[in-house]
C-alpha cells in the first residue's frame, strides 16, 4: 500500500513537473513602448494559447540585444524579430525564422521631419537626426544604408554625431518636439501613428522612403520541439482575416496575413549591414 501511495505520489509530481515546462517562452524586440508591446501581443497570446493547448508567456525585455541574448540561452522559444536582429541571432546560435507578415516581404523605413528646409536626403546635411535602436533593421540599418548610397555619411555630413531614441515612436517625439531636425522609423508604425491621431502629418512630415527590403519574422530557436513548431507555424499562417477572432489578432500585428519565411530572406540584410560597417 505503502509503496503504491509513493508511486501515486511521483507520478503526480513528474507529471506537475511535465505540465510546468509546458509553457512557450516569447518575447519582442522593444521597437516600441512596453506597454504598446503588451497590448499587441495580449491576443495574440490567448490565440496560441489555444491553438497550442500550452500556456504562453510574455518576457518582456529592455533592449534589443536582450532578445538576441535570450534565444542563444534557450530562456525564450519564440521571439519577434527585426530582419538585423535576426541576422545577430543566427551568428549567435541555431533559430529558425519560421513566419513573416506578408508586408515584411516589402517592407520601408520613412525619413521624417517638421522642418520646411528638408525636402531630400542632401538636405540633410548639417542638420540633426535620429534613428531608433542602433538594432533596428528599419529605424536604423537599412535608412543609413540608403542614406550612405546617395553619398552622405551620417557620422560626418549631419550636425553632430546621430541620436539613438531607442524606438519608433520615441523617433517621432523628437523629430515633433524639435529635439531633432530628422529621425527615420518603420512604415508601419508611422501609420499606425498618423491613424491614431498621434502625431500630426501636417507638422511632421514624411520627405523620404526607402526602397522596400525584408524585414521582421517570427524566429523559434532551432532545438524546440519540432511538433510544438510545427503547430506554432500552423497556428500563424491559419490566421485569416475575415474571421472576427483572428482579425483583432492581424490588426494588432499590423498584417493582412502571415506567410512562411527562410533564412535566405535576409542575406541581404546581412550583406547591408556588412557594407555600413554594423558587423562583420
Amino acid at each position: 500500500m505503502k509503496l503504491r501511495s509513493i508511486a501515486l505520489v511521483a507520478s503526480l509530481i513528474a507529471a506537475g513537473f511535465c505540465q510546468a515546462e509546458e509553457v512557450l517562452r516569447v518575447s519582442a524586440i522593444p521597437d516600441e513602448s512596453p506597454t504598446e508591446l503588451q497590448r499587441k501581443f495580449t491576443p495574440l497570446g490567448k490565440y496560441l494559447e489555444a491553438e497550442l493547448g500550452m500556456k504562453v508567456q510574455f518576457v518582456p525585455v529592455t533592449d534589443y540585444a536582450a532578445v538576441v541574448e535570450a534565444l542563444a540561452g534557450k530562456r525564450i522559444d519564440l521571439a519577434w524579430l527585426g530582419g538585423f536582429t535576426f541576422v545577430q541571432a543566427n551568428k549567435r546560435g541555431k533559430v529558425t525564422p519560421l513566419v513573416q507578415r506578408e508586408e515584411d516581404a516589402r517592407f520601408t523605413s520613412k525619413l521624417i521631419t517638421a522642418r520646411s528646409d528638408i525636402n531630400s536626403l542632401n538636405d540633410l546635411k548639417g542638420k540633426t537626426f535620429a534613428f531608433g535602436s542602433a538594432s533596428s533593421t528599419s529605424g536604423h540599418l537599412m535608412p543609413r544604408y540608403f542614406i550612405e548610397q546617395k553619398g552622405i555619411n551620417p557620422d560626418k555630413d549631419f550636425k553632430g554625431l546621430p541620436a539613438y531614441s531607442g524606438t519608433h515612436d520615441a523617433t517621432v517625439a523628437w523629430v515633433a518636439s524639435g529635439k531633432v531636425d530628422a529621425g527615420a522609423l518603420n512604415a508601419s508604425v508611422w501609420d499606425k501613428l498618423v491613424e491614431q491621431k498621434k502625431v500630426d502629418p501636417s507638422k511632421v512630415r514624411v520627405f523620404y522612403t526607402t526602397p522596400p527590403f525584408f524585414d521582421y519574422n517570427w524566429t523559434i530557436r532551432s532545438d524546440l520541439d519540432a511538433g510544438i513548431a510545427a503547430k506554432l507555424k500552423a497556428a500563424f499562417l491559419k490566421l485569416d482575416a475575415k474571421n472576427p477572432a483572428h482579425k483583432e489578432v492581424l490588426d494588432l500585428q499590423r498584417a493582412s496575413r502571415f506567410i512562411p519565411t527562410s533564412a535566405e530572406n535576409y542575406k541581404a540584410i546581412e550583406e547591408s549591414a556588412k557594407k555600413v560597417d554594423l558587423i562583420k
